[in-house]
């Protein structure tokens, strides 16, 4: 398959964000999945090969593969069976979301197991205030039928929480996917910490929540936070190992 330079910068976006899986304490060995939508004729994405720890991947080792779960190249190796099924949920039928992104964070996982889900208890959090979507544990994603309800549960939203699960996020490109990870992992990070002291916790008003939420969600704002944040992590990546690149 020949490769546009549009495809060899989604690789190389794609394998720095498995690179940061690694280096933020986020990797589940073999099994934390994020994926990038091609740009294709018909609907296909890049995904890590079965096996491959985060800091294994790397531009040129990504399997292309489309939603029926045919892989673009023949002697392209095996993909996850269930990162395929909730990506290509997702690729299915949110255009917007270029990046998918699923982790099993200690502390989103933690998080999946509360009853009260996520708590707008700093501003960190309020970034994701009534825009976290749910979705109800029903079994490790093996069938393809749980693809409309996995679509279903997310609606519109860039944001879930898979209940007893973990975390998943979307975005226009890798880095916003990777931004708005980031900062949802540190919200459940942030409620675990309040919460191991035992102590009441201040919940601000709906309004307070709802106004910040608007403040960072601004356009402006936004893409430029997940571009510095981004060019600042491919430095920070660089200076410790550009092999993902290759």
């Amino acid at each position: 398959m020949n490769r546009t330079t549009t495809e060899q910068s989604l690789r190389t976006d794609l394998a720095a964000a498995y690179r940061l899986l690694d280096v933020n304490g986020w990797s589940d060995q073999v099994f934390t999945h994020i994926s990038v939508r091609l740009p294709t004729d018909e609907p296909a994405f890049l995904i890590n090969q079965y096996g491959l720890r985060p800091e294994e991947v790397s531009a040129s080792n990504l399997v292309a593969i489309d939603v029926n779960g045919k892989k673009l190249d023949d002697r392209a190796p095996e993909v996850n069976p269930a990162g395929f099924t909730v990506h290509s949920a997702v690729h299915m039928n949110r255009h917007d979301a270029v990046c998918v992104m699923h982790t099993h964070t200690l502390a989103g996982m933690a998080v999946a197991a509360l009853e009260e889900g996520l708590l707008p208890l700093n501003q960190t959090n309020m970034m994701f205030y009534e825009r976290v979507a749910y979705y109800d544990y029903e079994g490790v994603p093996l069938d393809l039928e749980v693809r409309a309800r996995i679509v279903a549960a997310l609606g519109d939203k860039q944001c879930a929480i898979l209940r007893n699960h973990g975390l998943l996020t979307v975005g226009r490109s890798v880095a916003e996917a990777y931004f708005r990870m980031f900062y949802l992992n540190q919200a459940c990070e942030i409620q675990l910490q309040a919460m191991k002291t035992g102590r009441p916790l201040i919940l601000p008003s709906p309004e307070a929540c709802e106004f910040t939420a608007r403040q960072l969600e601004n356009e402006r704002y936004h893409l430029e936070s997940v571009d510095l944040v981004w060019q600042a992590e491919l430095r920070r990546l660089d200076r410790l190992d550009r092999s993902y690149r290759d």
